[in-house]
């Protein structure tokens, strides 16, 4: 029986306004860019709806457009960040230190993709 080298990854999403979504485009859909001294934290979320509710109801009000995006990271690599539950049971959250967002867009699989796409005065696609 051949082996494989596939690991198991975990799905995770981001919502994110326009001007980081074209730093990720920069780095061809592959990581995400550092983030500024005032974000000591990177959040990728666990589920789509949480990740539409902030890109809908906060990217949008504060940017102009929001977008939910999808991408999958190696499960072995995540299991060193505890889910975080930051509001209700499925306002779920991993909480990635700034210092270590290199590392962590390294155990990246594939590309990040844009699922959901929200504008002011818009519906949503």
């Amino acid at each position: 029986m051949p082996m494989t080298s596939r690991q198991a990854t975990t799905t995770l999403w981001r919502p994110t306004g326009p001007k980081e979504l074209e730093l990720v485009r920069e780095l061809n859909w592959r990581a995400w860019p550092p983030r500024l001294p005032e974000q000591p934290i990177f959040y990728p979320v666990l589920n789509e709806d949480y990740a539409v509710r902030i890109a809908r109801d906060w990217n949008v009000k504060h940017d102009g457009a929001g977008f939910v995006t999808r991408f999958e990271v190696e499960s072995e690599f995540l299991s060193r960040y505890p889910v975080q539950q930051a509001g209700g049971r499925t306002i779920l959250e991993l909480w990635v230190p700034a210092e270590e967002l290199d590392d962590f867009n390294a155990h990246i699989v594939g590309e990040i993709q844009v699922v959901r796409e929200f504008r002011r005065g818009g519906e949503d696609s």
